[in-house]
């Protein structure tokens, strides 16, 4: 019951700061992109006051040995760059930079979003379902190589 409240909650904070800082309008990230046309770069400012509380965060969590509720910690992510890192940042980026969403602004915008938001979360959906056949496939071929 805690874990959910606190996943409710971190949500809820999570969707307030996407409206907060507009990264639900889809112009305002592509004007974020667009560097040589009509750049935008309030979203530096979105993005330095994420990073900034969660470098914090991330120095507070590497010294604890369980989580607030009691689990256990996660290992610490890879630092290593591989082909899933790069085929997925790629990925990734065609996407926001195509349609101005990523996989929190597309949950937000389900309720303005129309057709186009639905459509986008559909198609982001199904590239969920299929990537975890494909990566099997990369590194099947990674390790042959």
């Amino acid at each position: 019951m805690q874990r959910n409240i606190f996943a409710f909650l971190s949500g809820a904070l999570f969707g307030a700061g996407l409206l907060v800082s507009g990264m639900v309008d889809t112009t305002k990230v592509q004007g974020w992109l667009d560097v040589f046309g009509d750049w935008d770069p309030t979203l530096a400012f979105v993005l330095g006051g994420a990073i900034l509380p969660m470098a914090v965060a991330w120095r507070i969590a590497a010294r604890r040995r369980t989580a607030l509720l009691g689990d256990t910690m996660p290992a610490p992510p890879t630092t290593q760059i591989g082909p899933n890192l790069v085929i997925g940042s790629v990925l990734f980026g065609m996407g926001w930079g195509l349609a101005g969403l990523c996989p929190g602004p597309a949950m937000a915008s389900l309720s303005f979003g129309g057709w186009g938001g639905m459509l986008f979360l559909a198609a982001m959906m199904a590239g969920m379902y299929v990537a975890p056949p494909i990566r099997q496939q990369i590194d099947r071929r990674t390790a042959q190589a």
